[in-house]
């Protein structure tokens, strides 16, 4: 009698070793969120200065991502805001992929997207491209942290 044994390199938990990507980029992503929220970026010599505000003394767009990390894991929402809005508005976005991702790898389906389509890369990249202009000008300066 033959006995179905299971198939070589499986192994108990099968299910486990693709989610190890999704769960590895969100331990990641707390462990940036609990060191931000606990290292005041306000507070001079713990980070960095921004090399292009250094430079140019303008705004990139990612100028007050540290602090808007900071006021988020603090719960103040409206700092948040104050500070990057485009880094706090991208959020619910990257947590809607990131469910996605996950639920996908879960189910052992393909993790297909349709963001890669080159339409919407352009576009977001012609909405940084304007944020980034638009908060270094004399009529954006809420947009500035």
């Amino acid at each position: 009698m033959a006995t179905h044994a299971e198939p070589t390199g499986r192994r108990g938990g099968g299910r486990m070793r693709p989610m190890l990507a999704p769960l590895g980029a969100a331990a990641l992503t707390g462990a940036v969120f609990a060191y931000v929220g606990a290292v005041d970026p306000s507070a001079p010599g713990h980070y960095p200065t921004c090399p292009f505000l250094f430079l140019t003394g303008l705004y990139c767009p990612g100028c007050g991502t540290l602090r808007t990390i900071h006021a988020l894991a603090h719960g103040d929402v409206v700092a948040a805001l104050g500070l990057n809005p485009l880094a706090v508005a991208t959020i619910p976005f990257l947590l809607f992929w990131w469910g996605r991702w996950t639920l996908r790898t879960w189910q052992r389906r393909p993790v297909r997207t349709t963001l890669a389509h080159p339409a919407y890369i352009w576009a977001f990249l012609t909405l940084v491209i304007v944020y980034w202009i638009v908060r270094n000008l004399p009529f954006g300066r809420f947009l500035a942290p």
